[in-house]
């Protein structure tokens, strides 16, 4: 019986080498060891591969099926060339569905300002000084007209402390917290890739209660995917729990 095809051979192999290629981007993007835009081209071309494994790999799967061996290393193939792609692929599925922006606040007029993260910032394409696009406000007001400033009747001192500890608890780095303004900083990692985000929240005294703005950007990328607005309603909704009073 002849060797198993070629096509079903080459997927396979591009299907390992572009999950490897993954990976290698996934941990070094993770680790901060090349900077974002390496780690960027990594994602792009495992996404590549990924898609020319799967296309060798169906066309292996065709020959194989008329009789000719090679059928578990197609199937092998397709499967390392979804995982390969499927990082890349997924960013263009979501990204259809909401606005190209990464600034997000509560507060549009006034968004908390970050102090501490900006030195940790440099470098990174994405700015803070929400010029880009002219239209974010009203980009964000159309996207996501539910966040907005969350009012508490407890006092500013307490829900300070809340939203501190709510920080923490959800895995973010802290950078920076200065009670006397109201002010902390926090780094959110995404969980697989690894991307940095970078998070103010500003508690301020507000009618004998206290109001909670939070800010969340992406260092890298126009469009978060809806990461960024999704982050402070986890954010909000955790310390409303936490404090066990209603928004008003």
């Amino acid at each position: 019986m002849e060797g198993k095809s070629r096509a079903a051979r080459w997927g396979g192999r591009i299907g390992m080498l572009a999950v490897v290629l993954l990976i290698a981007a996934i941990l070094s993007n993770h680790l901060g060891l090349l900077g974002y835009e390496l780690p960027l081209a990594g994602f792009a071309l495992a996404a590549l591969l990924g898609v020319v494994a799967v296309v060798l790999s169906v066309i292996g799967l065709i020959i194989a099926l008329g009789g000719k061996p090679g059928a578990g290393a197609a199937l092998l193939g397709i499967v390392l060339g979804v995982v390969a792609a499927l990082p890349v692929a997924s960013t263009f599925v979501l990204g259809r569905g909401v606005p190209r922006i990464h600034d997000i606040a509560t507060d549009l007029a006034n968004p908390p300002q970050f102090e501490a993260v900006v030195a940790l910032r440099q470098g990174a394409p994405n700015s803070l000084d929400r010029s880009a696009p002219s239209d974010l406000a009203e980009q964000q007001k159309k996207a996501y007209p539910d966040l907005v400033t969350l009012t508490v009747t407890e006092q500013p001192g307490k829900v300070y402390e809340a939203a501190l500890a709510t920080a923490k608890e959800m895995g973010w780095t802290i950078d920076g917290s200065t009670p006397e303004k109201g002010l902390i900083e926090a780094t959110a990692v995404t969980k697989l890739i690894g991307f940095k985000d970078d998070v103010a929240i500003r508690i301020t005294e507000k009618d004998g209660g206290a109001a909670v703005d939070v800010r969340s950007v992406s260092r890298v990328g126009m469009s978060d995917l809806g990461a960024n607005a999704k982050r402070i309603r986890a954010f909000l909704d955790a310390l409303k729990a936490k404090l066990a009073t209603p928004a008003s």
